[in-house]
């Protein structure tokens, strides 16, 4: 057990250290992602421009909404990318636990949401004139995104094998990803209007629990996924 985890670990940042160069040499994901979240928050925001109390009352959602397809379109690219160059075969191939495989694409993906919501989240509060700098608002979006990504890579490996993946993975993944955007939303709704911690206690504790579960759930069940 000691000889094996060091292993694994080292298996998982081996696949992220290979996403991250990859990615940081064409753009292309990350790009895709940010052009479509820009292009969210400007529609909604010229949707919503005459009516400010709505506006007001929709940022948890809007925000959440941005993040949530941003993301899907992200964790659809990565996987496809690797199915289509054959890099998964060689993965699935390598003398090393495949649950290193899930953590190492689930820890890019997160990456590669946390890079588009660090632009996201300044053009958002200078559009919508609304302040997202926040320790206990930022704690909510880190949760929201793991909770995401970590549902969403074990999804996106099992699509990755079909035909429709690209129109599969949103129907898998939404349903699924209901309850930790519900949380995720009710808990950015509640800090930005000011609300008690204690009236977000429950959403809150939501996200934890969804993070925990899905992520043991992935561990457990990759292997299986991945099985052709």
């Amino acid at each position: 057990m000691n000889k094996s985890t060091p292993s694994l670990w080292k298996a998982t940042f081996a696949i992220v250290r290979k996403d991250l160069a990859a990615e940081f040499r064409s753009f292309e994901l990350v790009s895709a992602m940010l052009v479509f979240s820009l292009l969210v928050i400007i529609i909604f925001n010229f949707a919503l421009e005459l009516d400010i109390k709505v506006r007001e009352a929709a940022n948890a959602g809007i925000l959440w909404t941005t993040f949530a397809f941003a993301g899907t379109l992200g964790l659809n690219r990565s996987m496809s990318v690797e199915k289509d160059r054959g890099c998964m075969d060689g993965l699935l191939l390598a003398p090393v636990d495949r649950s290193a495989i899930y953590f190492g694409k689930a820890l890019s993906n997160l990456a590669f949401m946390f890079i588009v919501e660090a632009i996201v989240i300044p053009m958002y509060s200078m559009l919508y004139n609304v302040n997202l700098f926040r320790i206990d608002l930022l704690v909510v979006i880190l949760l929201g995104s793991i909770g995401y990504a970590a549902v969403g890579t074990l999804l996106a490996a099992m699509s990755v094998q079909t035909r429709m993946r690209e129109v599969l993975l949103p129907i898998l993944l939404f349903p699924v990803a209901i309850p930790v955007l519900l949380a995720a939303v009710k808990c950015s709704s509640g800090l930005l209007a000011g609300d008690p911690f204690s009236d977000i206690l429950t959403p809150f504790n939501l996200l934890l629990v969804y993070d925990i579960i899905f992520i043991a759930i992935a561990f457990m069940t990759f292997d299986f996924v991945v099985e052709e």
